[in-house]
């Protein structure tokens, strides 16, 4: 094998793309091109680090003091072949000065940052200016000068970026040594302005405060500087004199920025942040800067003051400017929409990003730098007000600040913070390759390959750069959207400053004003949970002030706080609590609402404190398919009967807290909310079902049941109504197995009935259902259990209409398929005669029905508020509908449903009842139903009755949608309603 063919495979194997070309290069740099090789491999690009090093080694008048120096020492061979494998930009400037070379050589440069004063000392003295000079100006002639400062610019930049590559200098070092820089090349350039200028230079004193990243000390290597310039006239000075004289040294200084000579350009400075951007004054004074942000600077300018430093001029002058609008930034979160104004802001941003840049912005972009840089900057201006510790200027520096003070979770923070880092870092080696103002992401392999290499993907460096900036992408857009549209945000931008802070002196005065009616109480429970140094003692104190004020839109704001309180101290340390109040869409919004409005929801919550996650959740009821089966699965797990339904028991009461949360949140529509309760209830009872008829299995030594059994749900539960208070109506069914003895068959049925009732009635931490068989033939006095022949014989012989009205709810959910299905088609013929009911029966419902108005109605009630039995009320319609059933669902079909609005909409359409009076009726039942949900939610316990108590009945108004104090408008609304439910019921039931 030739020399040629091995040298070939041994540069493809160091990453070398162009062999030939390689070999070429090698050959120029005679017998120092081998023992380079192993360190051009580490390089970003080998073939351009070798070609490059050609070009310099060329241009260098030392040339064999540069080959023999790179040979000798690793270090400075690292150095440099680091820059010129990851920068064209800097490859050329060292042709154009080979002698910056040297500058590499030095043994310190990879341990030692150089201190800001030496930087602008450096870049003073390159134009002729004495660094110690109040103001230094410029003696080089100008356009040497020029000159002699851009190269100067680039002498210290290649030494920072030798640093960067070769040393892995680090993110926050290697912005902040560019900031620097920035600042020094600011005072040099301003050094040539008094120089332009001249005597008129010292009438003024001039500071330039520096903005967005280089105010911040996070600069890019290449990047618009922002500045503001503010300036006041010397003593003695003619203002208007100095006035000139301040824009001119302000002109020319961007104009030494950014023009164009031999040696190029450094960057351009921006002035356009300043009061009325581009339109506005290039200098104002700081008089004319306060007046105008105290009267119209808008929302996005005190984010960009949230970076503000003086960096050049007259720095005494920049520390004025800066004191005086700390104040207005770290106030403008309480500005009116200030946190939509924001979010809509960073949208905008997004939204005008050219088409073919918006999958390759890595700065502008969806998941790119701003997203962090603008979450980061609400959440510090929101609570910076409070706590100063977040007024860190530096991204990275504030985000490790609300970090720890809890405002960002730990998780979150370390993947914000290393996808920052990761993103800023590959923005900087883009830039670096040409020096130039990008934040694309190539789409040439080539580049991508540099750009890989130089961030250390060395095994296919281009897929890998990309997968690594697709994770960090999809995980700053989440984590974006998680913290910026964060609802806590919103609530506690509106709490003035003085009280963001929950100390004890601030939460008594706020919760006086916010209408607590035991502030001496709540401030006791505030101290429990804000007290102490503790992370969740850190987070509470950002939640609360913003709780406070929703408790304190709800009724009840002391039961909330008290309900707060108890929760959050049996969650104790929990990691996901707190967490998911701070975090999670609304939840801590939806809690605050749940707890200061409803008795049923807090004690709920207090028995099950896990439901809070609930509240980020969706709160549609789950199918009763899915909670039987994990009812059935959780109930398995326990030997003993009672353990097992009581883990029965612990599903159900989660899953009444979601309906409740769901319904009071105003998330599930009245009748949805009657269903899920029903389904709850069918898996509540098959669950049971299952676990009574193992255990009496086993307790008489049976290896099967003898006989099979259905519960039939009755009532309101069978009509898919249920409220939060309703016992569950039912019928036992059973049918004996085949060969099975009828006397132990009924006695197994018996006592599973029997057991099924009185494990589900058992005190416990949830709401006891209590299953209720009265609507049996034979009421109270009839077999608790019957077969169905025994049913099929008492209807045929003994029934009357009542019984047949009770069987139009009749509704087969639960125990074996098969006999629910002939119990239904049992009875069908009895609820659903043919003919309909006979005149006599239509007499006796309503005589039946006026004797349950007379006789139920509770002693002292009022008829026209009792929300069942009262005109108008829900026996009214409910009645009126069952009769309508009753006399024509025989010929029918649409009429034979057990659910009320199901039959009035069937009734319209087979026009038994107009359309206008069946509106009436329908939206009587749903305004009755929704207020007799909200009275138990409210109370905690049920209640027929509008309520009496002022608070209750706030409460209730305020569950309906009704704005505060509208409690008596309700009252007046239920009644007009109720009154002109009942005039249709008394044309269409008592006719």
């Amino acid at each position: 094998m030739s020399r040629a063919t091995t040298g070939k495979g041994t540069l493809l194997r160091l990453g070398f793309l162009d062999a030939d070309g390689a070999l070429d290069a090698l050959a120029a740099l005679g017998p120092a091109g081998d023992p380079l090789l192993a360190l051009l491999s580490r390089t970003a690009d080998p073939d351009q680090a070798l070609a490059a090093l050609v070009r310099v080694a060329e241009a260098a008048e030392d040339r064999d003091e540069l080959l023999a120096a790179l040979v000798d020492d690793e270090g400075t061979a690292m150095r440099l072949l680091c820059v010129l494998g990851a920068s064209e930009a800097l490859g050329d400037h060292l042709v154009r000065h080979p002698g910056h070379w040297h500058e590499l050589t030095d043994p310190l440069l990879g341990s030692t940052r150089p201190a800001a004063y030496a930087v602008r000392e450096g870049l003073l003295r390159a134009v002729g200016a004495d660094p110690h000079d109040p103001r230094p100006t410029a003696t080089v002639p100008d356009a040497a000068a020029l000159d002699a400062l851009r190269v100067e610019y680039r002498r210290i930049l290649l030494r920072l970026a030798s640093r960067d590559l070769a040393h892995h200098l680090g993110l926050d070092d290697a912005a902040a040594e560019l900031s620097d820089l920035a600042a020094g090349t600011l005072e040099a350039a301003l050094a040539i302005a008094r120089q332009r200028v001249g005597a008129d230079a010292a009438s003024t004193r001039l500071a330039v405060v520096a903005m967005g990243k280089c105010g911040g000390h996070e600069l890019n290597y290449v990047s618009d500087v922002d500045v503001i310039f503010a300036y006041e006239p010397v003593d003695g000075a003619d203002e208007s004199v100095a006035a000139r004289a301040a824009t001119q040294l302000a002109s020319n200084l961007i104009q030494v920025c950014g023009d164009h000579t031999g040696e190029g350009t450094i960057w351009p400075v921006d002035a356009a942040l300043r009061p009325e951007g581009k339109s506005g004054p290039l200098v104002r004074t700081i008089a004319s800067h306060r007046g105008y942000y105290e009267r119209w600077a808008k929302t996005w300018e005190f984010q960009a003051l949230l970076k503000a430093r003086p960096v050049a001029g007259d720095l005494a002058l920049g520390r004025e400017y800066v004191a005086m609008v700390a104040p207005l930034v770290w106030s403008a979160a309480e500005r009116q929409g200030f946190v939509e104004d924001t979010q809509a802001m960073r949208r905008r941003v997004v939204d005008h990003i050219p088409p073919r840049e918006a999958d390759r912005q890595l700065k502008l972009g969806s998941g790119g730098l701003r997203d962090v840089e603008f979450a980061v900057q609400l959440l510090q201006l929101v609570h910076g007000r409070a706590d100063e510790k977040l007024r860190a200027q530096a991204t990275l520096s504030a985000l490790a600040e609300l970090t720890r003070g809890g405002y960002v979770g730990r998780e979150d923070g370390e993947a914000l913070h290393e996808a920052y880092s990761f993103l800023r870092m590959l923005e900087h080696r883009i830039q670096l390759s040409q020096l130039r103002r990008t934040h694309v992401v190539p789409t040439d392999e080539g580049a991508l390959r540099r750009l890989g290499r130089s961030m250390g993907f060395h095994k296919e460096p281009a897929a890998n750069l990309d997968k690594t900036w697709q994770h960090h992408r999809r995980e700053v857009r989440r984590l974006h959207e998680k913290l910026f549209y964060r609802p806590l945000l919103a609530a506690v931008a509106k709490i003035p400053g003085p009280e963001a802070r929950l100390s004890p002196e601030a939460a008594a005065s706020r919760l006086a004003a916010l209408g607590y009616a035991d502030p001496k109480a709540a401030l006791r429970h505030l101290e429990a949970l804000t007290s102490g140094v503790t992370r969740a003692a850190r987070i509470q104190r950002a939640l609360l002030p913003a709780m406070l004020g929703w408790m304190a839109d709800a009724p009840d704001p002391d039961a909330g706080l008290f309900g707060f309180r108890r929760i959050s101290e049996s969650l104790g340390d929990t990691p996901w609590y707190l967490k998911t109040l701070r975090d999670e869409g609304q939840v801590a919004e939806r809690l605050a609402k749940l707890l200061a409005t409803s008795r049923y929801a807090t004690r709920l919550l207090e028995r099950e404190p896990q439901g809070v996650r609930m509240l980020g959740e969706d709160l549609d009821p789950l199918p009763a398919e899915a909670l039987t089966e994990e009812m059935v699965a959780s109930s398995s797990r326990q030997q003993d009967p009672e353990k097992a339904v009581r883990a029965i028991r612990a599903i159900r009461r989660r899953e009444l807290f979601r309906i409740a949360a769901g319904d009071m949140l105003g998330l599930i529509d009245v009748a949805d909310v009657g269903a899920g309760l029903s389904r709850l209830t069918d898996a509540t009872l098959e669950a049971t079902l299952v676990v009574t008829m193992r255990a009496v299995c086993e307790a008489r030594s049976l290896d099967a049941p003898p006989t099979r059994i259905a519960v039939i749900a009755m009532g309101r539960y069978g009509g898919f109504e249920l409220s939060y208070g309703s016992d569950a109506d039912v019928l036992f069914v059973h049918d004996p197995e085949p060969g099975a003895d009828p006397q132990a068959a009924a006695s197994y049925a018996q006592a599973v009935a029997n057991e099924i009732r009185r494990l589900l009635s058992l005190p416990g931490d949830d709401p006891a259902l209590l299953v209720d068989a009265d609507l049996r033939p034979e009421g109270k006095q009839g077999a608790l259990v019957r077969t169905l022949e025994s049913y099929a014989a008492y209807y045929a012989k003994w029934s009357k209409v009542w019984e047949a009205q009770a069987l139009l709810r009749a509704d087969a959910v639960v125990g074996d398929r098969d006999l629910r299905e002939r119990f239904e088609a049992m009875i069908d013929p009895l609820r659903f005669p043919a003919e309909g009911i006979t005149d006599d029966d239509v007499v006796e419902v309503r005589r039946i029905k006026a004797r349950v108005d007379q006789e139920r109605l509770p002693r002292g009630a009022d008829p026209t508020t009792h929300l069942k039995l009262g005109r108008g009320g829900l026996a009214d319609i409910e009645w009126t509908v069952q009769l309508l059933q009753m006399r024509h669902a025989g010929r029918v079909p649409a009429l034979r449903t057990s659910r009320t609005l199901e039959a009035l909409s069937a009734a319209v359409e087979a026009e038994l009842i107009s359309v206008e009076d069946a509106e009436e009726l329908e939206h009587g039942w749903r305004t009755v139903s929704r207020i007799r949900n909200a009275v138990t939610l409210v109370r905690g316990k049920p209640g027929d009755h509008l309520p009496r108590d002022a608070r209750e009945k706030a409460a209730v108004a305020a569950m309906l949608g009704y704005a505060p104090g509208a409690s008596d408008e309700m009252v007046n609304d239920y009644l007009r309603i109720t009154r002109r439910a009942h005039a249709v019921v008394d044309r269409i039931f008592w006719g």
